[in-house]
């Protein structure tokens, strides 16, 4: 694994786009604007040579009343939803005047929002370490290494953000801070944001707007913006975050006094926490439903076979709560549709959650619960 302080190889150095010529001197303490109206017009080019994703409908024959839709995030250029957010958080730490050309971005993260960022800083030709845990998975290391980052792993928990932050300082970077900026980063009334596309796209189908969305916690970006959505534009549509039992967000929810959680941490990469994150806003949240790791792994699995390509395990963890909430609108005889998020690719965990000798290293049975959601799809409950 690279570190670091590792030199860039020739291939990646020729993929970093040179900016304004006279923004290659070493940065003045106040951002050049001409680089950061040049840096900003390449991420808006980016985005406008990029269709939004595409909204999947998944087929529940025994539920006919009932839609079923995941928003395929994995159809990003870097392979996940946390490309809006890495977009969004460059859109506003440049607005904000706290990037410079030449000067580092920091950002700490279990990988999809950093492989995200690498993406969009290699464009800003800025250098970008990411701080993640010691446990993420290899192929998210290797797609932050490609797109030309370095990583600089640590024990899980809380000192991510402190290595994150101190390497900042002593490198004269920024750091990006996700935990902190996510809910605030995206315009939530609209402008392109997820909310807006998953409306827009919901118009044509036989009930327009969700009764529910269900999404996972890592930063709360998410579930801050389509609830704000849902309020702002007075529809009926209510929030459930998704979480695993390792996690901090859902016992916040329920007590408020609670801001820390000391336990094992969970298997599944991208949600859930061990501290209650800047971002994460309560109060736009109507249900949480906790899923454990083995429910969300199986689930995985299951809607991978189902749709014909492999997810994510937060995606299992999402499609399992979306059972819960389908099988109690079903008994109690109640129509509506549903809709979710594919935040990534189950190709970035071929070597975990899709690989049997690291199901059982982990001492995980999932054939209980790969059996309960394949009773779902087959006959519409899930217990």
């Amino acid at each position: 694994m690279r570190s670091m302080f590792a030199a860039k190889t020739q291939q990646e150095q020729s993929n970093v786009v040179t900016p304004p010529a006279h923004n290659q001197h070493a940065p003045s303490p106040e951002p050049d604007r001409e680089w950061v109206h040049w840096a900003i017009g390449r991420i808006e080019a980016d985005f406008n040579r990029s269709a939004d994703t595409h909204l999947l409908p998944v087929p529940v024959p025994a539920l006919p009343d009932i839609g079923l839709y995941l928003k395929d995030e994995s159809s990003h250029p870097t392979g996940s939803l946390k490309h809006r957010l890495a977009r969004s958080l460059f859109l506003y730490a440049l607005s904000n005047g706290w990037l410079q050309a030449g000067r580092p971005v920091i950002e700490a993260s279990s990988g999809s929002t950093a492989v995200s960022e690498a993406y969009f800083a290699r464009m800003l030709g800025l250098p970008f370490i990411a701080v993640v845990p010691v446990n993420t998975a290899p192929e998210k290391l290797h797609a932050i290494e490609a797109l030309g980052g370095t990583t600089h792993p640590v024990e899980a928990g809380r000192t991510l953000y402190a290595v994150a932050e101190d390497l900042a300082r002593s490198l004269g970077g920024h750091y990006m801070d996700q935990f902190t900026y996510a809910e605030r980063a995206t315009d939530w009334r609209g402008n392109n944001n997820i909310a807006e596309a998953i409306y827009a796209q919901m118009a044509r189908e036989p009930h327009p707007v969700p009764t529910w969305v269900v999404c996972g916690a890592g930063t709360g970006g998410t579930s801050a913006t389509i609830g704000r959505f849902a309020r702002y534009h007075r529809h009926i549509t209510q929030i459930c975050v998704a979480d695993p039992e390792a996690s901090v967000f859902h016992r916040h929810w329920h007590d408020r006094s609670i801001d820390g959680y000391e336990g094992p941490s969970s298997l599944i990469e991208g949600i859930g926490r061990p501290r209650v994150e800047p971002s994460f806003i309560p109060g736009v949240v109507d249900r949480m439903i906790v899923v454990s790791d083995a429910q969300s792994i199986a689930a995985a699995r299951a809607v991978s076979r189902r749709l014909g390509k492999l997810c994510g395990g937060s995606t299992g963890t999402n499609v399992w709560a979306c059972a819960v909430i389908a099988s109690e609108l079903a008994r109690a005889g109640q129509a509506g549709s549903m809709v979710s998020i594919l935040c990534d690719s189950g190709e970035r965990y071929r070597s975990s959650y899709f690989d049997d000798a690291w199901i059982a290293q982990k001492g995980l049975d999932l054939a209980p619960y790969e059996a309960a959601i394949e009773r779902f799809f087959d006959t519409g409950s899930i217990g």
